[in-house]
């Protein structure tokens, strides 16, 4: 029976995952779960599934391969890793063994921007750059169970590779309720608003909302976007909140280059939309140290009392 999530409650992404994996895997046996030593979210399908389940250990790019290999014979792999090694150690494999055929390989990986206190080596900052620069790539980084699980859903029927970032997915807040739809490739407005726009992914659209609260106690009407999917972007979103509020914030758990900031303001100069405001909040061109992901978000200036600091300024 398909699970749903109490809104306002806290879930367990990598429950969601593994979950929802399983529940595809029951209903169709194209469905292969891949992965390179993580023993999260793989339990209930290696149970069910034992011969459409593969561990190859730590080695990420022999994991691409394979999942690869099953693609070409018509199955639909997902890979469960880590997104600092899925996102650099592979990429070469990504590249030319998924992306360069067009196959349909989903990688799921934990531990993006700056979570998991691993330090420089173990932060996945750059991931959102890297595969949106790979032709044929779906970028993913959904901000709460509810939308996760509908994505890793409709995955089954989307075209190409795809990629799924997520935190570590041990604690994440429900902040859209069971019936909320969503649709890959479209942007989704968490909340209206018309002074400013707020275009947030992953974790930092809870922040957003956040913010959004608080502005609207000093008068300020605060739109926020939920762009989940990063690539392809959704422009008609973007170009619209640039008409409507004149102001727009790009909110990410990334570089702020090359990211998903990057990508809206691209759209805003194809257009050649002239803003009354535009401002990255994300990582600077640094390699962080150690910190929990509150402390690392303050010191580098997208922690929520420095966005909202930045919306009010504004007025």
């Amino acid at each position: 029976m398909s699970k749903s999530y109490t809104l306002d409650e806290y879930n367990s992404a990598r429950t969601v995952v593994g979950d929802a994996i399983t529940e595809l895997g029951a209903k169709d046996e194209r469905v292969w779960l891949l992965t390179p030593d993580i023993g999260w979210g793989c339990k209930d399908f290696k149970e069910q599934n034992p011969d459409r389940f593969i561990d190859t250990g730590i080695a990420e790019q022999d994991v691409v391969g394979v999942a690869s290999g099953l693609a070409y014979d018509g199955n639909i792999p997902f890979i469960i890793g880590m997104m600092p090694f899925m996102s650099m150690r592979a990429l070469e494999q990504v590249r030319t063994d998924v992306c360069y055929p067009n196959l349909p390989v989903r990688i799921i990986a934990n531990y993006a921007g700056l979570t998991g206190n691993g330090g420089s080596t173990h932060y996945a900052m750059e991931d959102m750059a890297l595969y949106s620069s790979l032709v044929n790539m779906t970028v993913i980084a959904a901000s709460d169970p509810t939308q996760l699980k509908q994505v890793i859903q409709k995955s089954l029927t989307y075209p190409g590779p795809m990629s799924i970032r997520m935190d570590p997915g041990k604690k994440n807040r429900v902040i859209y309720p069971a019936d909320a739809v969503f649709e890959i490739g479209k942007g989704y407005t968490a909340k209206e608003g018309t002074d400013i726009s707020i275009i947030a992914c992953g974790e930092m659209v809870d922040y957003a909302l956040q913010v959004a609260d608080q502005a609207e106690e000093a008068g300020i009407s605060v739109r926020v976007i939920d762009m989940f999917t990063v690539k392809p972007l959704d422009e008609e979103i973007v170009l619209k909140a640039a008409e409507e509020t004149g102001r727009i914030v790009v909110w990410e758990d990334h570089l702020m280059k090359n990211g998903l900031a990057s990508a809206v303001a691209d759209t805003l100069a194809d257009h050649t939309v002239a803003l009354k405001s535009f401002k990255r909040f994300g990582v600077p061109q640094v390699y962080p140290g150690f910190g929990n992901p509150e402390q690392l978000y303050k010191l580098y200036g997208y922690d929520v009392d420095t966005v909202l600091a930045y919306v009010k300024s504004l007025f």
